[in-house]
């Protein structure tokens, strides 16, 4: 039996997966619905102020029958009473006292953070997520990204959290910035004792070309909102893997963005994150996808002999690195195995029109052929190739020794030898 118990900055739960603070959690009947199924932990949708949310809210981005790859949400913080917020709270946590339940706040003022901090904690708070990110509505009004985006504010008013706060402290912060190290640099000079990213992406989701509106449509108008789901994981990843190999960062990593599948876990996890955070996909598939997610999870860390999280965690990170640092003579080539060829032929114009024009049709047979000389391993044949396993990337010897830019740049030597011929 493997161990997927998660402690990330200090707050505990049965497993890594979280409710991200969104509209699935948004009440304390759902939450309560989402531990049935299997969740972890779950942060409660952003407390301050209650708002009122526009109609319509979501939108969705269809690419060649796949629906939904991206996802955008114009929705603001809770619309609820905090008195109904802070009730549900306490309700869930007798309820379920050994499950996660994270309190995400969003206010202006020293005092009202005070405050909202003290209610959440006596509600029965495991530990508070400071919303630091939102794109879109708050952020005009001087909170969410508005702060996130500020090193000196960011550190400021998580100062002021973990000053009041009896529970551990995570600052969620926003990708809207050039380069999120510094972001989390802040919050771990603040105090915090962990942080969790991405929040979502500032965007527009598309525009009606008959009525010339933007999407979602709200009376004739719309505006930007937070772009997330499965399309944004490889943004989410960087980022994460940014701040996990950063040498003064020491803070313990809640990763969120695109997360559909225990696959897409594990590998936040591998780049450093101690628990992930899931939203879109539970908006399209509901709560029960958690339940794959842990099996996935177990058999996963089983096969590769873990025993628990730690094993893994980060295990990635050494292997982010530098363009810089690679390897430049490094030489791998496409290789077509003409068995499981269809001969649809998308290798051949990708190469040709977007890549090194080394492959060509070969009269008589179904499958085209690689020139290998001319073969640079760009991987694209690969990428469109509809045929699991068809086309491999193989490495070539070919007789020269590593060497990587940083090495020429110290050396003052050529940029690159010559390759040998295949």
């Amino acid at each position: 039996m493997v161990d997927i118990s998660a402690n990330c900055g200090g707050i505990r739960s049965p497993n890594p997966f979280w409710l991200a603070s969104a509209p699935p959690a948004n009440s304390g009947g759902q939450i309560q619905r989402a531990f049935d199924h299997g969740w972890g932990g779950a942060v409660w949708k952003t407390l301050g102020q209650p708002i009122q949310n526009v109609s319509s809210r979501f939108g969705g981005v269809d690419y060649r029958g796949l629906k939904n790859i991206g996802f955008n949400n114009i929705e603001l913080i809770t619309d609820r009473p905090l008195e109904s917020n802070f009730r549900e709270i306490y309700e869930t946590k007798l309820k379920y006292p050994k499950h996660a339940i994270i309190v995400s706040l969003m206010v202006e003022t020293r005092a009202e953070w005070q405050d909202m901090i003290k209610r959440a904690i006596d509600a029965g708070a495991d530990g508070l997520e400071l919303n630091f990110g939102c794109p879109h509505g708050m952020c005009e009004r001087g909170m969410g990204s508005a702060v996130g985006q500020e090193p000196k504010v960011n550190a400021e008013i998580t100062s002021w959290a973990v000053e009041y706060s009896t529970v551990p402290v995570l600052v969620k912060l926003t990708p809207n910035v050039a380069n999120i190290v510094p972001h989390g640099l802040a919050a771990q000079k603040g105090g915090a004792h962990g942080v969790s990213l991405i929040n979502t992406i500032k965007s527009i989701i598309g525009v009606d070309i008959d009525t010339f509106v933007p999407q979602p449509l709200v009376d004739g108008r719309s505006t930007n909102g937070g772009y997330c789901g499965a399309a944004v994981r490889p943004i989410a990843l960087h980022m994460v893997g940014a701040l996990a190999r950063e040498p003064e960062f020491r803070l313990p990593i809640s990763g969120i963005g695109g997360i559909t599948n225990w696959r897409d876990a594990v590998e936040f996890m591998l780049l450093g994150s101690s628990s992930v955070q899931v939203c879109t996909e539970v908006m399209l598939r509901g709560y029960r996808i958690v339940e794959d997610m842990i099996e996935g999870l177990t058999d996963y860390m089983a096969s590769k002999g873990f025993d628990k999280l730690d094993d893994f965690i980060g295990k990635a990170v050494p292997n982010f690195t530098e363009w810089g640092e690679l390897d430049l003579n490094f030489e791998s080539v496409a290789k077509i195995d003409a068995d499981k060829c269809i001969g649809c032929h998308l290798c051949v114009v990708a190469c040709d029109d977007g890549a090194h024009q080394c492959i060509h049709p070969v009269a008589g047979a179904r499958a085209p052929a690689v020139d290998e000389s001319e073969c640079v391993g760009c991987n694209l044949c690969q990428i469109v190739c509809p045929v699991p396993g068809c086309i491999s990337m193989e490495k070539v010897d070919n007789g020269f020794a590593r060497t990587s830019w940083n090495d020429h740049v110290a050396q003052g030597k050529p940029l690159r030898p010559k390759k040998a011929a295949h």
